[in-house]
C-alpha cells in the first residue's frame, strides 16, 4: 500500500485496551477519563482478522500497544497468533514495563511474550529517581518497572528499546544517569519530544525539552555524538553513536524535526475499533462497524486502501492541535 505523497505503508500499531495501570501525564489528561466498554472495544479475533488481511496488503510488523497492553488478559497468547500470521516479519510491544515481571506458574510474562514469538519490546523509562517517577506517572512503580526491564533482559527479546519522554526541567539533570544505565542494560535509548497528545496544555514552554537541546546537553558529557543516519529500526528516531563507549542513543523529534514525516509507514487502530492514518491527526475511520457488519475479506481490504488514499503528508500538531481523543484511548 503506498499513498499519493509516496508512503509506502508497512507496519501497523494496534491497541488492544485503554486501560492503564499509571497515568503519566503526556499521555492521560488529569480530569476522569471515560474507558469504553467492554462490548465497544475489539475482540482478539477481530484483531486477529484485521492484522491477517492487512499482512495481505503488505503489512510486515505489529507493535501491540495501550493503554498497557499488559493488563488485558490472554496477551501472549494473542501476540502468538499475531506473529503465526503469513506475512508478518516481526511482532513487537510497547508497554510501562511494571508487569513484565509478574509471574505465572513460576514465569514472567516477559518470558511469555518471547515465548509467545514476541521480538522487541519499547518500555517506558522516564525517570531513575523515585519521587520524580511517581509524579510524573502518579504511581510508585518505579521498582517494578526496574524489576520488570530486568525481567525482559532475562526473558531473551531481540532489543529492548527504552523510550524517555523529554520534559523540561526533569530530564535535563537525569540523562547521564539515563544513558548509562541503557548502556550497562545494553538497551538502546531513545529521547521523545513531548506531542499535543493528552491536551494542548501540556505542550507548554514550561514543559517542551527539545531534542536538539537534549542532544547539546549529553555532548558536554560525552563528547560530539556520531550520527548514524544508516541505522533504523521501525520509526522516525535519528540514532547517534558515543564515541567513547559505542552505545547507540536515538531521538525523537516529532515536533522540531520538519522532515519527521517523510518516511512514515505506519497505521494505528485503536482498541475500539478505529484506523487511523496519523496520530497527529483527526481523521480516523470506523473499522469496527465494517467488521460487525458482516464484511469479506476483500471488503475489509478495501477499506484499508482508502484509509491509506487519505493518509496526510504529515501531522498536525505544530498547529495548535488539540486532539480529538487522548493517547490513551490511540494507543501509545
Amino acid at each position: 500500500m503506498e499513498d499519493s505523497f509516496g508512503h509506502r505503508i508497512s507496519y501497523l500499531r494496534v491497541s488492544v485496551t485503554d486501560r492503564c495501570n499509571e497515568r503519566c501525564r503526556y499521555c492521560m489528561p488529569e480530569e476522569e477519563q471515560p474507558w469504553f466498554a467492554k462490548e465497544d472495544t475489539l475482540t482478539y479475533e477481530e484483531m486477529t482478522r484485521v492484522v491477517r488481511v492487512g499482512a495481505t496488503l503488505g503489512i510486515k510488523r505489529i507493535r501491540v500497544t495501550g493503554g498497557e497492553p499488559l493488563t488485558r488478559p490472554g496477551i501472549a497468547e494473542f501476540c502468538g497468533e499475531l506473529t503465526k500470521i503469513p506475512g508478518i516479519e516481526g511482532v513487537g510491544i510497547s508497554t510501562n514495563g511494571t508487569l513484565l515481571a509478574k509471574t505465572e506458574n513460576g514465569v514472567t510474562l516477559a518470558e511469555r511474550l518471547v515465548k509467545a514469538g514476541v521480538r522487541t519490546a519499547n518500555i517506558s523509562l522516564d525517570s531513575l529517581d523515585r519521587a520524580t517517577y511517581q509524579r510524573t506517572t502518579s504511581r510508585d512503580l518505579l521498582p517494578r518497572l526496574l524489576e520488570g526491564i530486568d525481567a525482559a533482559i532475562a526473558a531473551g527479546f531481540d532489543s529492548i528499546r527504552l523510550n524517555c519522554v523529554l520534559m523540561k526541567g526533569q530530564t535535563e539533570r537525569e540523562l547521564p544517569a539515563l544513558i548509562e544505565f541503557a548502556r550497562e542494560k545494553n538497551a538502546l535509548l531513545r529521547f521523545i519530544e513531548l506531542m499535543p497528545v493528552s491536551t494542548l496544555e501540556v505542550l507548554s514552554e514550561e514543559n517542551f525539552l527539545p531534542v536538539a537541546t537534549a542532544k547539546k546537553l549529553v555532548e558536554q558529557t560525552t563528547g560530539p555524538l556520531i550520527s548514524e543516519p544508516d541505522f533504523k529500526t521501525n520509526g522516525p528516531a535519528l540514532y547517534h553513536r558515543i564515541p567513547a563507549t559505542g552505545q547507540r542513543i536515538g531521538f525523537i523529534g516529532a515536533m522540531t524535526n520538519l522532515h519527521f514525516c517523510e518516511n512514515c509507514n505506519k497505521l494505528r487502530l485503536t482498541c475500539d475499533g478505529k484506523l487511523r492514518p496519523c496520530l497527529g491527526s483527526y481523521l480516523e475511520f470506523d473499522l469496527r462497524a465494517v467488521l460487525r457488519g458482516g464484511c469479506t475479506d476483500a471488503e475489509l481490504a478495501a477499506f484499508f486502501q482508502n484509509v491509506v488514499a487519505r493518509k496526510p503528508k504529515e501531522h498536525d500538531f505544530r498547529d495548535n492541535y488539540q486532539p480529538n481523543r487522548k493517547m490513551i484511548a490511540i494507543g501509545g
